[in-house]
């Protein structure tokens, strides 16, 4: 008798052991919802809005656990997505920036040698491809017999570096772009291949795609990827959701933009159908479901969004979170998270543990209960014991974005990084004090989430302990730390050159200096007024021929002849002033000045930039040194 238990023992031990790692049949589903530029106030899950409507986020946030120190591992969508895909951090990865729809196949990242005269610190130029040597997410699931899919938007690549070549059996609608093909059919490119009928919105389509997906693989373990394209640029929605959100908006409210809360709402839709398929098919019992954003919330307003979209405000606001998208600020890169782990998470549950999007490959794996490769290496850590309810995995996060902003932002982000530990984040910005040293920002995120209060003067060891964290994380990733701008003039700030001419200030003027072509100076982020608009300054030249100043909306918009007017200098080396009316009545966000059309020497002793009743809205005076 004593032998017959000693043999049940050792079988039961064994099916213990086996079960360490699940048999493919009962393993879990998995759907990871990613939305894009989705802001942590951006739904009903935290208190901090009355506009959005989000109850189908609220169904999941019912059914798991929504974290609130939830992070994006960049501020920007391309490197958090190549984070979740690989548990790496994007300075490992050389993933720094959204560049992953560019033309060019820039497979490592590199530090310019040169910047412009009006930024103090050199800037990476990112690698625009996700490697395909890097283990994916979805290879590893797919290896361990998940069927795989991926719906919505990618951009770590086109073909090979597409969802097919990295571990996925499907790919819709197979698009490498920064945003979708416009959200109303019918799209805007030929190459975006969605079948739809005129007026069709695309999270409606894209959503029963992926429920194709589901219900083909209802009987084997699957994990897809509805990485919405929902709610980056192109801005649109239903015309009946506009009207709603129309009426309802508050203008004293920063939360007002209807057509942003008609894209919110369809966001919201396409999560509802999906845990309707679920359910209906009952597999909600037996699903995994990950919520989140890649980056924060766009809280700044530019003209193309009238233009496009009809838009008069920002699309958001992350209040009380500082700042948004492209910033080091928690608006850049606190998401809205929630996980549901059926019969492991307590039902609508809040975690306040810190997590990273760098831990989700290594915390899905083990949800799945599938091994990792051996030599396979985390940045992440496994946020099961947080799941659980059992501990808290990390106290120390990190956020490298060695990049100047992109033009048009409401917070103009130098390149830096930022360190927390505990309810301490410190940001260290590359070379941003006077002296070109790094300059530094410490907030207590416990007593001031909105980061209202830098701390830095206050409490030199913390920043002393924090840096020395920041130092060791950059070290062991490889990441590339900006250096000194060599070009840097103190003297010249907001304008860029072209590379054929030199800038410099001398004797109380701009001196621009061109041998061999003309020279052409711009500058970005004007601050927004309503034309008319005139160019004032003086300038003394040896050049030749007509001078130009262009104008334009946005980034987007090229400088082009019929957005120009030209001005008749005399090359005489004497001073002489000038009053340039600009026939535009719209915001302007940049200005091109070219003196001549032919090489010279040229000084300028000031440009201003004004309004349409004479008001000065920007001042350039190289006499008085401002």
């Amino acid at each position: 008798m004593k032998r017959l238990l000693f043999f049940l023992l050792l079988i039961v031990c064994g099916a213990v052991a086996r079960g360490a790692e699940s048999s493919p049949k009962t393993r879990p589903n998995i759907v990871f919802i990613l939305a894009d530029d989705l802001g942590w106030s951006d739904t009903t899950l935290y208190g901090t809005t009355k506009f959005f409507e989000t109850p189908n986020i609220e169904r999941l946030a019912a059914r798991g656990m929504k974290f609130t120190n939830a992070y994006a591992a960049n501020p920007v969508c391309s490197p958090t997505r190549a984070s979740i895909m690989t548990g790496l951090y994007p300075g490992r990865l050389g993933i720094t920036t959204p560049s992953g729809h560019v033309p060019e196949e820039k497979l490592e990242a590199s530090l310019v040698a040169r910047g412009s005269p009006s930024q103090k610190s050199l800037q990476a130029t990112s690698a625009t491809r996700l490697k395909l040597e890097y283990f994916t997410l979805a290879e590893a699931l797919k290896g361990a017999g998940y069927a795989t899919g991926h719906f919505g938007k990618w951009h770590l690549g086109p073909e090979p570096f597409d969802p097919l070549h990295q571990g996925f059996d499907v790919d819709v609608p197979h698009w490498s772009g920064p945003g979708p093909a416009g959200y109303i059919a019918p799209w805007k490119s030929p190459k975006f291949h969605l079948p739809a009928k005129p007026g069709e919105q695309l999270e409606d389509l894209m959503s029963q795609e992926a429920i194709k997906f589901i219900r083909v693989h209802k009987d084997e373990p699957f994990y897809l990827n509805y990485w919405a394209f929902s709610v980056h640029s192109p801005w649109g929605g239903k015309p009946d959701l506009i009207e709603k959100y129309r009426r309802k908006a508050d203008p004293n409210s920063a939360q007002r933009n209807p057509v942003y809360g008609a894209m919110v709402e369809s966001l919201d839709d396409a999560v509802g159908r999906l845990l309707d398929t679920l359910d209906e098919l009952k597999l909600s019992d037996h699903t995994i479901i990950v919520f989140f954003s890649d980056n924060g919330g766009v809280n700044w307003f530019e003209p193309a969004m009238k233009e496009e979209a009809g838009m008069n405000s920002p699309p958001t606001t992350n209040a009380p979170l500082r700042a948004g998208k492209g910033t080091l600020y928690e608006g850049g890169t606190r998401e809205p998270c929630v996980v549901v782990w059926p019969g492991k998470t307590k039902a609508a549950t809040q975690n306040d543990a810190m997590l990273c999007s760098v831990d989700f490959y290594p915390t899905l794996l083990e949800m799945a209960g599938v091994a990792a490769k051996p030599d396979l290496k985390f940045d992440g850590v496994s946020q099961v014991p947080a799941l659980l309810g059992t501990g808290t995995p990390r106290d120390t996060l990190f956020c490298y974005y060695p990049v100047y902003s992109p033009p048009g932002h409401v917070v103009h982000t130098m390149p830096g990084v930022w360190g927390r530990r505990g309810d301490w984040k410190l940001i260290r910005y590359f070379h941003d004090a006077d002296d070109q040293s790094d300059r530094y920002e410490l907030y207590n995120l416990h007593d001031d989430l909105g980061e209202t209060k830098d701390l830095a003067a206050r409490f030199p060891d913390k920043v002393k302990e924090l840096n020395a964290l920041i130092d060791a994380h950059l070290a062991e990733t490889h990441a590339l730390i900006p250096g000194k701008n060599p070009a840097y003039n103190a003297l010249v700030p907001d304008w860029a050159v072209n590379k054929e001419s030199t800038v410099t200030v001398r004797d109380g003027a701009l001196l621009l200096t061109a041998t061999e072509a003309a020279v052409s100076l711009s500058t970005r982020d004007l601050p927004h007024a309503q034309g008319p608009y005139t160019v004032e300054f003086r300038m003394k030249s040896n050049g030749k021929g007509n001078g130009r100043i262009f104008w334009a909306a946005n980034p987007r918009q090229p400088y082009f002849r019929d957005r120009a007017v030209n001005f008749t200098p005399t090359h005489d080396n004497e001073w002489q002033d000038f009053a340039i009316k600009l026939p535009v009545e719209t915001p302007i966000e940049m200005l091109r000045f070219d003196p001549a059309v032919g090489p010279g020497e040229f000084r300028v002793a000031y440009l201003r930039l004004k309004d349409r009743n004479g008001a000065v809205i920007k001042e350039w005076n190289y006499a008085t040194g401002h």
